[in-house]
């Protein structure tokens, strides 16, 4: 089958991270510019006319100030009364008081004009005196339109570095008549170039009606007495009625915004005007700034995008190589993941599923190994049972002849004397080897009564031995009126000789003790096995009864020992309790409910049974009719 491409999901939620942002981005760049060259474009319709206007009430402000120190002029002038010398003197105050005036000419009806002029201004612009009052002679004012009141304005340079326009009014004197007189003065540009150099973004200019400029932002515009063509085109243009206006037109070829005002009382005009690109430019910055920012958010996404989706994966690779590992059978494998999420919900499972099927592997081959030494056990049951069987009969020679040859000699005889310990010790192999193989023998379990004095002295026969071969002394404490209890003999006994040869293992061939108690109390009976060992640590009291649970070394122990031993007891409806500490000793103490007692009724002998709650109580025996109370039978 042929393979696709292989895409691993980090890089899926890189990429799905980077078409994500870039689509946000994209969106929000497109609204934004649209939004912001729609506003940008009324914006700029709107601040050209604005400026426009702005432009001339400062220039018809200037033009004012201007005026009223020519009237100035034209006073001192044509002042009658003053002296020459008086007159003169307060007009070189007057030009250094008005440093933007450079000449001032008043023109009365039948007389020459005539001329006052600020001589230092002419000597430091570089100009002959003669040649500029010829020029101002040849200089052609609408006379008749100034008389009527019209301001005249006009572009008056002659030299770059000196450029000067001419305003020109009419004033009507007081005390001859009322007779108007035109007065014209060349006053320096630098106020009125002021105001069109200002703007850094915006050309700005103050033309005539017929485009010719008398300001522009361009100095060279103006001493070339070049003119703004487009100004002319503009409708209202003639009759000066222009308030602010915005118009769009090309210049050279280049599309251009403009704005125009009219300025009140003359017939200037004061105008801006710029490229629609230049308008727009800073849209293009934004545009710029917001594909600048989109990068950054890109190169920043994607490397958020490759650390997150590491954090995300590195766990999920990490489970990937784990299952790979389980799958071979190695249990012993933990995930480490420190997320809150549910990967690591799901790491924390694996790692319990791991230690699950690791322990239930390591109890898989515990119960292996117990079980193999179990079949070990049984097979060397079944053959200490024969091997007892065969040393039985020749024990039962050997007891029968030692005991035909005591009677044929006399009881001081020294041979009498070894005779008799040979019989104490061969009675005692027989009794070992009857307790061996009633213990080896598979019987149907069933409750009886059972004196456990005597299940205590019969598994101590049959350990007493190897507990002394391993420095164990065995002691016993035994309550002789101790009454019976419901159980079976074999497991108890089973019980009793685990506990003696743990505790005899325990020591690991020091010497030792193990004492065997048993008492009677509140209905209940009791069996005690203490040693003297290393004692139990308290970690491990928790564990030891259950199933294959062992301390000791493979070969050595199986771990079902107490597991058993804890099960016959509770089948006993008994319970065993462990008290050990360390360095102290172990005690195993074994409680069951005490079984049904003997007794017999006193008028005629039969006996019967008892449960250890109806002593002192009265009873009708069921074969002769007597009542009387019970006693327990000794």
């Amino acid at each position: 089958m042929k393979k696709g491409l292989r895409l691993s999901i980090r890089f899926k939620i890189l990429i799905a991270l980077l078409l994500i942002v870039t689509g946000v981005v994209s969106i929000i760049t497109f609204t934004m510019a649209n939004l912001f060259h729609e506003d940008k474009s009324a914006y700029i319709r709107d601040l050209t006319s604005e400026m426009a206007v702005h432009t001339a009430s400062e220039t018809r402000a200037l033009l004012t100030g201007y005026r009223q120190r020519l009237q100035v002029f034209t006073r001192v002038l044509l002042a009658k009364e003053m002296p020459p010398d008086r007159k003169t003197t307060l007009l070189k105050h007057l030009f250094e008081d008005f440093g933007e005036f450079v000449a001032v000419t008043v023109y009365v009806s039948g007389a020459e004009p005539a001329t006052v002029y600020d001589a230092r201004a002419l000597d430091s612009a570089g100009l002959k005196k003669k040649a500029f009052l010829d020029a101002l002679k040849h200089q052609k004012l609408p006379m008749k339109q100034i008389r009527k009141g019209q301001v005249f304005v006009a572009n008056a340079t002659v030299a770059k570095n000196l450029p000067v326009f001419t305003l020109a009014l009419s004033q009507a004197l007081s005390g001859d008549g009322g007779e108007k007189v035109v007065t014209s003065a060349v006053i320096r540009l630098a106020g009125l170039q002021h105001l069109a150099e200002r703007s850094k973004v915006f050309t700005t200019f103050i033309v005539k009606s017929n485009g010719e400029a008398l300001a522009h932002s361009s100095i060279d515009e103006v001493v070339q007495r070049k003119s703004v063509p487009w100004v002319k085109n503009v409708r209202g243009v003639g009759e000066m009625k222009i308030l602010g206006s915005t118009h769009e037109y090309m210049h050279n070829g280049e599309p251009m915004v403009g704005g125009l005002a009219s300025i009140e009382g003359t017939d200037l005009l004061a105008g801006v005007q710029i490229p629609k690109a230049a308008a727009y430019l800073t849209a293009r910055e934004l545009l710029n700034n917001l594909t600048l920012v989109a990068l950054v958010l890109l190169i920043a996404t994607a490397l958020i995008g490759l650390f997150g989706s590491r954090l995300l994966t590195r766990t999920i690779e990490r489970l990937s190589d784990a299952a790979r590992i389980v799958a071979k059978g190695r249990f012993d494998i933990q995930v480490t993941s420190t997320s809150r999420d549910e990967i690591g919900e799901l790491a924390t499972s694996f790692n319990q599923m791991a230690s699950e099927l690791d322990s239930r592997e390591k109890a898989l081959k515990s119960a292996q190994e117990a079980l193999i030494q179990s079949e070990k056990m049984a097979a060397f049951g079944e053959l200490g049972a024969g091997i007892a069987h065969e040393i039985k009969n020749p024990l039962a020679g050997i007891l029968g002849l030692a005991q035909l040859s005591m009677r044929k000699m006399d009881k001081g005889d020294p041979v009498y004397t070894n005779l008799g310990i040979i019989e104490k010790e061969t009675n005692r192999c027989t009794h070992i080897i009857q307790n061996l193989l009633k213990f080896s023998r598979q019987e149907k379990v069933s409750f009886e009564p059972v004196d456990l004095n005597q299940v205590a002295r019969d598994a101590m026969a049959i350990v007493e031995h190897q507990l002394e071969m391993n420095k164990v002394k065995l002691t016993s404490e035994f309550d002789e009126q101790l009454p019976d209890i419901s159980g079976n003999a074999n497991q108890i006994q089973q019980v009793l000789i685990n506990l003696m040869i743990n505790a005899q293992q325990a020591m690991e061939g020091r010497p030792g003790e193990v004492t065997v108690a048993t008492s009677a109390n509140n209905g209940q009976v009791a069996v005690q096995v203490t040693d003297t060992g290393p004692g139990i640590p308290e970690e491990l009291q928790a564990k030891i009864f259950e199933p294959f649970f062992t301390t000791k070394p493979v070969g050595k122990g199986t771990g079902l020992g107490l597991s058993v031993s804890y099960g016959i007891i509770q089948e006993h409806k008994g319970d065993i309790q462990l008290h050990s500490s360390p360095d102290e000793g172990t005690s195993f103490t074994l409680t069951f409910p005490v079984g049904a007692m003997k007794s017999s009724c006193p008028h005629c002998g039969k006996s019967f049974r008892i449960q250890p709650g109806h002593v002192g109580l009265k009873n009708k025996c069921k074969s002769c009719g007597g009542v009387f109370k019970i006693q327990k039978q000794q």
